[in-house]
């Protein structure tokens, strides 16, 4: 899952990517309203954290303007104001949820599991691809009843592989998606990580799942038999 946060404030922006990060997801960091926003549009968020109060343009803007072009992603906004009129301002341009400033971790990732839930219907649930088995909930993975131990980025780019069944993913995409947009494309990081989760997840399995597109990718499938 990537994120993208939009908050001017160093500390708590360093909280939120520090702690999303710990929790295998994919974010992305911008301090200003007006770069937010482009970034809003130029890439497929599974989820955006607004700060309110933000320079050049603020947070319950950017979530009007978004809704105004049928964007539908999980927007929380953010404020250190607790009046009841931002709370309605916010929810009336279109966020789904509100936390106010300060607040606990656990709460704010609370609130994003559930409206990954809600979004996708498929993030409270296993994943299952063959003998293959993942629970996004507790991050665990099992092959053939086996529990596999996975690092963060491993972890990260089997769900977004299972999540793609059948479809190939170029390595830009993995690396956009599972990394960062700063991120240089032109790394084999992305073949390095492959070739561990082959080593974990099919290594000992007669039927592998994880392919090879020479020339242009990765794909998770079950072989035709």
């Amino acid at each position: 899952m990537r994120i993208l946060v939009v908050e001017d404030d160093s500390g708590i922006a360093g909280f939120i990517v520090k702690g999303l990060t710990e929790e295998r997801y994919a974010v992305d960091l911008s301090a200003d309203g007006e770069e937010g926003y482009v970034m809003a549009n130029a890439i497929p968020y599974d989820l955006i954290i607004l700060d309110i109060m933000l320079p050049n343009l603020d947070g319950i803007s950017i979530c009007r303007r978004l809704r105004t072009q049928g964007k539908s992603v999980p927007i929380i906004l953010l404020t250190a104001k607790d009046a009841i009129e931002d709370r309605v301002t916010g929810l009336d341009m279109g966020a789904d949820d509100y936390l106010t400033k300060p607040f606990a971790f656990p709460e704010l990732l609370a609130r994003i599991r559930s409206l990954l839930r809600r979004g996708s219907g498929k993030a409270a649930i296993r994943l299952k691809i063959g003998d293959l088995e993942m629970d996004p909930v507790t991050h665990q993975v099992w092959r053939a009843g086996q529990e596999q131990t996975l690092t963060n980025k491993e972890y990260a780019i089997l769900e977004y592989l299972m999540r793609n069944e059948n479809r190939v993913l170029t390595r830009s995409a993995i690396i956009e998606h599972v990394w960062d947009i700063q991120y240089d494309n032109l790394t084999n990081i992305v073949d390095v990580h492959i070739r561990s989760l082959r080593t974990k997840i099919d290594r000992d399995c007669t039927v592998p799942l994880i392919h090879t597109v020479r020339g242009v990718g990765y794909v998770l499938k079950v072989p035709e038999t």
